[in-house]
């Protein structure tokens, strides 16, 4: 075993070469794939990496018959699991004659960031992703009696104690793998639910909340792998009297962070209560068994906010009341939402929405 770890973590430096892991979203829209290749160091920027394609017939993306989809490098970040300067790159998908699949969630995105309007206001986002850790061979909560249940919700949210935290070594291993990677993930803690965790990524700035968001993800995935657990993002994993999993988005313009920014709060918050249908419908699958106005959630039907309210659909710190600027906070997203839909349509409807 030791020769195995040996080869495993072989430095390559000397030989000029490195490895680079390209990573993208498969035909669910939530699955992560990858897969390696060599290229020559130094590698400064997303530009220096050639395309690559793969089988989108095998990931549900293309048919059998023509089933080359190419991959675009966007951003790059650390590999944090071969180390050295190994690189994990963040891809988006787009057919043969350069058009991007309809899974390409991040091309329409980018549009909307590259706006002269969105990018004078210099949108920041924190993303609080929620996740669930589940045992590998019964699909149940990490910690959970088999087929039972434990005591009921209270002790477990930023618990400590071996009743209490399970599964908190793979979420200080992601902690770390992440400083490591360049992600600006800014915090974690255990969730709610037995089982749950929650990292935060941000503040990042457009665009790059999304990559970070899906490279965060793809090093939790791999992490889970090594650990022998199951990663979900199911917005309600557990039916009942369980909080669900969420990915609340945090947002502030440059507009709202200057003086006078409370009153640009509030007129961004009326204009996605306006558009409250469209935002729900891109928000995550499952989501309406999450938002029942139960367990810290807003009612799905439903559009409110209020300053301190968990229970409301957009949420405003007490911080950013008192000093009359800041940020807020969006709580409808479900843990599995995409992150370049949520993040570009945050910033559509309150900068470019013209109702």
């Amino acid at each position: 075993m030791s020769l195995l770890e040996d080869l495993i973590n072989l430095d390559i430096t000397e030989t000029g070469s490195i490895i680079a892991e390209y990573i993208w979203i498969g035909g669910s829209g939530l699955d992560v794939r990858s897969k390696a290749r060599t290229v020559k160091a130094p590698i400064k920027s997303p530009k220096d990496l050639p395309k690559w394609n793969y089988d989108g017939s095998s990931t549900g993306q293309a048919p059998g018959e023509d089933s080359e989809v190419i991959l675009y490098p966007q951003a790059i970040f650390k590999d944090p699991f071969r180390k050295g300067d190994n690189i994990l790159v963040i891809c988006d998908a787009y057919t043969p004659q350069g058009d991007p699949i309809p899974t390409n969630k991040r091309y329409a995105a980018a549009k909307i960031f590259s706006d002269p309007a969105v990018e004078k206001e210099l949108p920041w986002f924190g993303i609080e992703q929620e996740f669930t850790l589940l045992q590998k061979e019964v699909k149940w909560p990490l910690g959970w009696p088999v087929g039972g249940f434990p005591g009921p919700q209270g002790p477990y949210y930023c618990g400590v104690g071996a009743d209490k935290a399970w599964g908190r070594a793979i979420i200080d291993a992601h902690y770390k793998a992440c400083i490591y990677a360049g992600i600006q993930i800014s915090g974690i803690n255990g969730e709610v639910m037995p089982g749950q965790w929650e990292f935060q990524v941000g503040p990042a700035v457009g665009i790059s909340a999304g990559d970070q968001l899906w490279c965060a993800r793809y090093i939790l995935e791999r992490i889970t792998e090594l650990a022998g657990a199951v990663l979900s993002l199911d917005p309600k994993p557990i039916e009942g009297d369980w909080n669900g999993a969420g990915c609340h988005t945090n947002y502030s313009t440059l507009s709202m962070r200057e003086e006078g920014g409370y009153e640009v709060i509030k007129k961004a918050i009326e204009k996605l209560g306006l558009r409250h249908k469209e935002h729900i419908a891109a928000y995550g699958e499952g989501n309406e068994r999450r938002l029942t106005g139960r367990h810290e959630t807003a009612d799905i039907h439903t559009f409110s906010w209020g300053v301190a309210n968990r229970g409301a659909s957009i949420r405003v710190g007490r911080d950013t009341e008192k000093e009359g600027k800041g940020y807020f906070e969006d709580r409808r997203p479900a843990s599995n939402m995409d992150p370049y839909t949520v993040t570009s349509m945050v910033a559509y409807t309150t900068i470019l929405y013209n109702p």
